[in-house]
């Protein structure tokens, strides 16, 4: 009798038939594993794999023919009568990982400059597309306005901006605490208590305010639109989408930019009130400023230009953030980690590149006297 549940027939032409029998679980396993692993079958023949006698295979089992056929070539290996089985093999093929190579080759310092060179390249021109194609399917949806998902951008814009009112409130209130208290001593050394004003209006208005409040929503949204859109292509519904001729950019990507692009300036607006108030407060504690002087002269004496400018910056932040995130989305691949990878890469990328267009900001505004 023999004690494995399989046959094997030799069709000659380095081809054989794998004809799977009885049960393949948790206990008949081990004795299977060892009998195939004493067959004589090189890895360049042809295997044919009869699944129509298997009255009943785990998922233990299931993984490990997939492991065991993954050590031939693709195209040698042929499934016949999957029947019952085969949506749980097509699953777990689907998600196989391979973790059989132990050895790594270590590779010298050229070499991996040369790999990491190459990856940018080809990541900066794969981005360059995605831009691409953002603008393109904007522009379509300015001259078809019925294509625009205004319910989903209102949603984005609740998610986004109002359930982050507490945090970016407090962030600013606690810097333009911190700035004021800072700068307070400094100006009472000179007398010079008045300037506080001017010190904490131009300084929240122009830089810490926009960039604050776009580093806590690049924390917030380019995370959660990175995990959002990575589990869609996990589950497939992005390919569905394609299938049914929904464009994933215009559905997906667009409504996410609009409700940054709308919701971050409105943000950073508030951000400006919260972390003014702080410095008012400071400034009346500690240098006897009240509050209706310090509101005169911020009408007086702070420009208005000041103000613009940090809510000009700040929708080129929202437009940078939702792409990012968007994007890293999309290049998710069939499995859980790389969710967290990417969304990991999103958030890093996202802040990034806001403190970039900051600094590039910085510099044209200066160069140019506004």
């Amino acid at each position: 009798m023999k004690d494995y549940d399989f046959e094997i027939k030799e069709l000659g032409d380095n081809s054989f038939e794998l004809i799977l029998l009885n049960t393949w679980n948790k206990e008949t396993l081990n004795k299977n594993i060892q009998a195939l692993n004493k067959l004589n079958i090189k890895k360049n023949s042809k295997l044919i794999v009869n699944f129509q006698n298997l009255k009943e295979c785990d998922n233990s089992a299931i993984i490990y023919l997939i492991s065991y056929f993954k050590t031939f070539q693709e195209e040698n290996i042929t499934l016949e009568n999957l029947l019952e089985h085969e949506r749980k093999y097509r699953f777990y093929e689907k998600h196989y990982q391979d973790n059989s190579s132990e050895f790594e080759e270590k590779s010298n310092i050229f070499e991996t400059i040369g790999k990491q060179s190459h990856e940018i390249y080809f990541s900066f021109i794969d981005f360059t597309k995605f831009i691409g194609k953002v603008f393109y399917f904007f522009v379509y949806s300015l001259f078809n306005p019925s294509k625009m998902r205004l319910k989903a951008m209102f949603k984005y814009i609740d998610t986004s901006a109002v359930n982050a009112l507490l945090i970016v409130g407090m962030t600013s209130f606690l810097v333009g605490v911190v700035i004021a208290y800072q700068g307070a001593v400094q100006l009472e050394k000179f007398g010079a208590n008045i300037f506080i004003v001017e010190m904490i209006s131009i300084t929240m208005f122009r830089e810490i305010a926009p960039l604050v409040t776009a580093i806590v929503i690049a924390g917030r949204s380019a995370s959660s639109y990175t995990a959002e859109i990575g589990a869609m292509k996990i589950t497939d519904e992005i390919d569905a989408m394609r299938t049914m001729n929904f464009e994933p950019t215009l559905f997906l990507t667009l409504p996410r930019i609009f409700a940054l692009v709308i919701s971050l300036p409105l943000l950073v607006f508030f951000a400006d009130i919260v972390g003014i108030f702080g410095g008012m407060v400071i400034a009346y504690i500690d240098l006897d400023v009240t509050f209706l002087e310090f509101i005169h002269r911020i009408g007086t004496e702070v420009p208005l230009k000041h103000f613009l400018i940090g809510i000009f910056k700040a929708i080129f932040f929202g437009m940078a953030i939702a792409i990012i995130g968007c994007y890293r989305g999309f290049q998710v691949q069939n499995n859980t980690t790389s969710i967290g990878k990417f969304t990991t890469i999103s958030v890093v990328n996202a802040i990034f590149v806001v403190i970039a267009l900051n600094a590039i900001f910085s510099v044209i505004f200066t160069q140019i006297g506004i």
